[in-house]
């Protein structure tokens, strides 16, 4: 076509595509992490230090040149300091979907999906039957199911229990005479570790103002971990679901059993 310069696609290569591509999705995924968190103001705080120093670069004005240069030079390790919890849940997301995908693969080859589902049935009838109580009664309850048991990050805020799960025991905890109702339960393979542990609260500043605590902290909990978490609330006795930091609210016990057997 006349009047268009070609020319300057000459060198553009399939991978040049390919390469703009995979940016474009970083991008996307990392914004789509840190969007609605007090990092997006973080991160635009950054983006106008960055403004500034060009600015006064251009301007050749030497002495604001060399302090906004000193920072710049340490940049890296200044990002990597403010975005360590969002660094952390990147990084927990794509190794979660790794692993998802092993494990999905290797309990397919070995295992039949009905006998896996009916043992997974067996061991939440107990947690839905409480979720269930505890909803009536309108107990308020936050309950954490991780893949792993991390001593230092839930034993050290909470009280050590090791124990089987079970529909009292569960009930017992969250009872408003416990000393153990504060906080959260932690349950790692189908066992009680930790009761009361106190953990980090979400730093969103998108969430709904009748969010409290308990729910507060489910979202702080599963944005920072491949936890997911179960919360009954106190005031209404509504029952949700919080996952990768997202709460699916007001749910079914039959909804909350199937959520669970998803995951667990």
């Amino acid at each position: 076509m006349e009047g268009i310069d070609l020319s300057v696609f000459s060198g553009f290569r399939l991978f040049d595509i390919i390469d703009i591509l995979l940016v474009a999705i970083i991008i996307y995924y990392v914004y789509s992490l840190i969007r609605g968190t007090i990092a997006v103001n973080i991160l635009l705080g950054v983006a106008l230090f960055y403004a500034i120093y060009l600015i006064v670069k251009q301007m050749q004005m030497r002495l604001l040149t060399e302090i906004f240069g000193g920072f710049i030079q340490v940049g890296s390790i200044a990002l990597i300091v403010v975005f360590q919890q969002e660094i952390r849940r990147f990084l927990l997301h794509v190794g979660k979907n790794i692993s998802m995908k092993r494990k999905k693969i290797i309990w397919s080859f070995f295992l039949n999906k009905k006998e896996v589902a009916k043992d997974n049935s067996e061991h939440l009838k107990p947690i839905i039957e409480a979720c269930r109580s505890m909803s009536k009664s309108r107990t308020g309850a936050l309950l954490v199911f991780s893949k792993y048991f991390d001593e230092e990050y839930y034993q050290s805020s909470g009280e050590f229990i090791d124990a089987h799960i079970s529909k009292r025991l569960i009930e017992s905890i969250f009872h408003k005479n416990s000393p153990l109702h504060d906080g959260a339960v932690v349950i790692v393979d189908f066992k009680i570790m930790t009761a009361s542990c106190v953990l980090p609260l979400s730093d969103s500043e998108d969430l709904p103002l009748q969010f409290g605590l308990r729910h507060r902290a489910a979202i702080g909990v599963t944005e920072v971990s491949d936890a997911v978490a179960v919360v009954v609330s106190e005031e209404t006795g509504e029952i949700s679901f919080t996952k990768d930091g997202n709460v699916n609210m007001n749910i079914s016990h039959e909804e909350l059993a199937e959520l669970l057997r998803d995951e667990l």
